[in-house]
């Protein structure tokens, strides 16, 4: 797998991911269907983020890192 993600944007992904899953988890704020789909995105941001590439990205031709 190539990187395609720079450290800000990793860094972006991981506190939106947790703010959503505080949104779903902690607050209670979310239900239904808000709150899987709060969820699944939490979890989605939280792999690319550790991972580094997101496949979007790539379909879409983006690089956020310098180095890749």
């Amino acid at each position: 797998m190539i990187k395609n993600m720079g450290t800000l944007d990793r860094g972006g992904r991981i506190v939106i991911a947790a703010v959503l899953a505080y949104l779903a988890l902690g607050a209670g704020i979310l239900s239904g269907i808000a709150f899987w789909v709060a969820l699944a995105v939490a979890a989605i941001f939280t792999l690319t983020a550790f991972v580094g590439m997101c496949p979007l990205y790539r379909i879409i031709g983006l690089k956020t890192c310098r180095d890749c």
